[in-house]
């Protein structure tokens, strides 16, 4: 039995690009999300 990852093309196929563009948005500020939070749960308020 072939174990592969799910989303591994079949042979001779190629990865698609793109292909959920214009299907999600990412905040312009994405990595800083909750800063504050996560560097009090991570000690960064001691």
């Amino acid at each position: 039995m072939k174990v592969a990852a799910r989303d591994t093309p079949d042979a001779g196929q190629e990865r698609r690009l793109g292909f959920h563009d214009g299907q999600m948005v990412v905040p312009d500020d994405f990595d800083a999300l909750d800063a504050e939070l996560i560097e009090q749960m991570f000690g960064g308020g001691r």
